[in-house]
């Protein structure tokens, strides 16, 4: 099992809800600071983190991501 965090930048109030959405985010909340939301994410392979996060930065009002893998 792999876990890592994606910090997202984006304008939009809802942002969080609707990382949820994204299949293997298993928590997501938005955070004041330089980021405005983390997304949660487990997947079985690390070669699945990029999809993850390609699906992430494909949502409508994303405007910067960045990931941080578990080790």
């Amino acid at each position: 099992m792999v876990r890592a965090i994606v910090l997202v930048t984006s304008p939009k109030k809802l942002i969080a809800a609707r990382l949820r959405k994204v299949k293997s985010v298993y928590e997501s909340f938005p955070v004041s600071g330089q980021f405005d939301a983390v997304a949660k994410i487990q997947v079985e392979q690390l070669s699945e983190i990029k999809e993850i996060t390609t699906e992430i930065q494909k949502i409508n009002g994303v405007e910067r991501t960045e990931t941080m893998i578990e080790v």
